[in-house]
């Protein structure tokens, strides 16, 4: 899990606040900068998914905090981490991810279900604040080179 914290240099918050602004930062390098993304990079990185991410996109990332994966059962994490659980690791974080930049804006008021790049949909609820499934988003619009961040309270299963 922490393989990212052993290849980037520690990021000041000073420079975090720069890379959410930046528009010639890629998310993954977003996420590492803010530092409440630990897990989930180290978990973008386990699934093989780190060169996607980086890749020209756009994407558009409900990003869960460490906090939200805190909330899972105990050992799920780490479970899911180990390499014979791979493609289940895949399959949760690509359902996290949509194709294209998605902004809140474009999600205000409306009752959807929107095409995840995991091949199922999610649900986004964007009548009073944005929800997707049973996540609250926390912070949107994060820009990033190849497209958009949404911070969640909740890991989405599918």
């Amino acid at each position: 899990m922490t393989v990212f914290a052993f290849a980037l240099a520690p990021v000041t918050a000073a420079k975090a606040d720069h890379y959410a602004k930046a528009p010639s930062v890629d998310i993954v390098d977003t996420a590492v900068a803010a530092g409440s993304f630990k897990t989930l990079t180290a978990a973008v990185q386990a699934a093989g998914l780190e060169a996607t991410l980086r890749s020209a996109g756009p994407f558009t990332v409900f990003a869960p905090t460490d906090e939200a994966f805190a909330k899972l059962p105990a050992g799920t994490v780490e479970t899911l981490l180990k390499p014979e659980n791979k493609d289940q690791l895949v399959s949760i974080l690509t359902y996290h991810v949509l194709s294209g930049k998605v902004y809140s804006k474009s999600l205000a008021g409306k009752q959807i279900e929107v095409a995840t790049v995991q091949g199922t949909t999610v649900s986004v609820d964007g009548t009073d604040g944005v929800k997707v499934d049973n996540a609250n988003v926390v912070k949107a619009d994060i820009k990033t080179s190849n497209g958009v961040i949404h911070v969640i309270d909740t890991v989405l299963m599918p």
